[in-house]
């Protein structure tokens, strides 16, 4: 069975990096090259949580970009920023949604994720829930989510061991996260 992660081991993941190592995969993350790397769409409300998820992703072969200290964005949101998104978003090879209650709130996250779904094929955009317990679903409140697969932990058809991967609950098939972020 596939568990999703909570948000306290994304802030443990984060954590266990100290607070420099945490900034700095942040600041490398807003700054790099969009070919070949992964859009990690996420809540202001949930920062503390970001470099957990990029630990992980990047750990699995990603190559992480976010937006907030991207030092091109202008420091006021304009038409430039949208048009700036759109862009990174569609320069990027995959999109990745820190899914949380805190998404539901978000004026950017679903636009962002809309831009993603025009932008790209369903199998290059996953939801990364993060949720209070490790099958709360919460956070999938919003019907149209069920369209996109997730990353989550556990036993994969294939593995001795339990692996992160991205599940298509759907149709109840799965591909290790490392293969999809490198294209399987």
């Amino acid at each position: 069975m596939a568990r999703y992660i909570t948000r306290d081991q994304l802030r443990s993941f984060a954590t266990e990096l100290g607070l420099v190592e945490a900034t700095r995969i942040r600041r490398a993350a807003a700054s790099r090259a969009l070919a070949g790397s992964t859009f990690l769409s996420h809540s202001s409300k949930d920062d503390e949580l970001v470099a957990g998820a990029i630990r992980v992703l990047e750990n699995h072969g990603a190559k992480v970009y976010v937006d907030e200290i991207d030092p091109e964005m202008p420091p006021y949101t304009s038409e430039e920023t949208a048009a700036l998104l759109k862009a990174r978003i569609r320069d990027s090879s995959r999109f990745v949604l820190l899914a949380s209650k805190n998404s539901k709130e978000s004026k950017w996250v679903p636009w962002e994720l809309g831009i993603a779904d025009g932008a790209k094929t369903p199998s290059k955009i996953a939801l990364f829930p993060a949720s209070d317990s490790s099958f709360d679903q919460s956070w999938a409140s919003w019907e149209y989510l069920g369209l996109y697969n997730r990353i989550a932990w556990g036993k994969l058809e294939g593995y001795q061991r339990e692996v992160w991967m991205v599940i298509d609950e759907n149709r109840n098939i799965g591909v290790e996260l490392s293969k999809w972020l490198s294209g399987y």
